[in-house]
């Protein structure tokens, strides 16, 4: 009882700090971050349902969305997701765990974005100099997730954050948690896991990033109005620091339908995040469970409610887990659309193994 007395102090603590950072007054801060590739949002399931799964994400993509989901999956696997992104941008994830029983889930993840090539000019060569520069992001996680009582569970993950545009470059050291609360309320069956699930994340609390690197580098006269030796004395731009996208995640699943082989998913999002307006996420997933196949699923959302101006909307996508018994094993394939208006259109890809 001592226990479960300290674990529902802990998330009211955090429900809490949530709370009093879901009000901000204007101007917001648009365009004051810096890795703003980590507000993407990466897996096939996440970003059909509208980015709103941070209380019912419960596989290897928990390590970006909820590290608390860790917590709660059944086999270990690996994940890898393709996302080509706007503007020939490409996205890709790709993240492993391994369930130790008794213990939890530690898994690793890796975000990459590539950027593709340019061409180089310069005030005087604006054609080009007919050399090209590329530009990259990566950021590199280690999570894990520990389901600590019968309906509360929690998870942490560090990750190394590194940019780069061509000779220069910066990193940051984050930090993300997560918890979710699995209650018996609203339960079609009377059991916590098909109730009413609370979840709640931080992300990228961390250092600031600042870039530094040769092509920073500039020849300079300290004192213009003498001739001698100190005409081109080596000097170097001095750039400051900026904060990574710091995300408040926090929501609410029910599970209306779980009967037979059917199961229906609804849950809505709210974000607070330290560089735009608090926002709302809403998804639905419809699971249609086949024991001597595997399961289907369809599932749909809307990204950005409440944003006075946001060029998310609706998404929708499906996927489907293919078990083979004799082996243990399942495969599993999801796809996911979104559009971003006046951007485009993106897909997103994700192939997973679980054993």
């Amino acid at each position: 009882m001592k226990y479960t007395k300290i674990v529902g102090l802990v998330v009211l603590i955090l429900l809490l700090v949530t709370v009093t950072h879901l009000y901000a007054d204007k101007p917001y801060r648009r365009g004051t971050t810096t890795a703003n590739f980590l507000e993407i949002g990466f897996s096939g399931q996440g970003n059909a349902m509208g980015d709103a799964v941070v209380a019912s994400v419960n596989d290897l993509s928990s390590i970006y969305w909820n590290p608390a989901g860790l917590g709660l999956m059944r086999q270990s696997g690996i994940q890898f997701m393709v996302q080509p992104w706007i503007a020939n941008i490409n996205t890709s994830f790709a993240s492993a765990g391994l369930v130790i029983p008794g213990l939890g889930t530690v898994a690793i993840g890796l975000i990459q974005v590539d950027y593709g090539r340019e061409e180089v000019t310069t005030m005087l060569m604006q054609e080009g100099t007919g050399e090209h520069f590329s530009a990259n992001d990566i950021a590199l996680s280690l999570g894990f997730g520990r389901k600590l009582t019968q309906w509360f569970a929690f998870g942490a993950s560090v990750k190394m954050v590194h940019s780069k545009i061509w000779h220069t470059s910066g990193s940051a050291f984050a930090l993300d948690l997560g918890s979710l609360v699995q209650t018996g309320f609203f339960s079609p069956t009377g059991r916590n896991e098909d109730g009413l699930t609370i979840g709640m994340s931080i992300s990228n609390y961390g250092t600031r990033m600042q870039y530094s690197g040769m092509d920073l580098m500039h020849p300079i006269d300290p004192n213009p109005d003498t001739r001698g030796e100190y005409e081109n004395v080596e000097g170097q731009y001095g750039t400051q620091g900026w904060e990574l996208p710091l995300i408040f995640r926090i929501g609410a699943a029910i599970h209306p339908i779980v009967a037979n082989n059917h199961r229906l998913t609804l849950e809505a999002n709210a974000l607070h995040p330290n560089n735009n307006a608090e926002s709302v996420n809403v998804g639905g997933e419809y699971a249609l469970i086949m024991p001597s196949f595997g399961t289907f699923f369809l599932r749909g959302g809307y990204k950005g409610l409440l944003l006075d101006r946001s060029e998310f909307g609706p998404t929708f996508g499906g996927g489907f887990i293919m078990r083979l018994p004799r082996m243990n094993t399942a495969l599993q394939i999801d796809y996911a659309y979104r559009g971003v208006g006046i951007l485009g259109t993106a897909h997103s890809y994700t192939f997973s193994i679980h054993f």
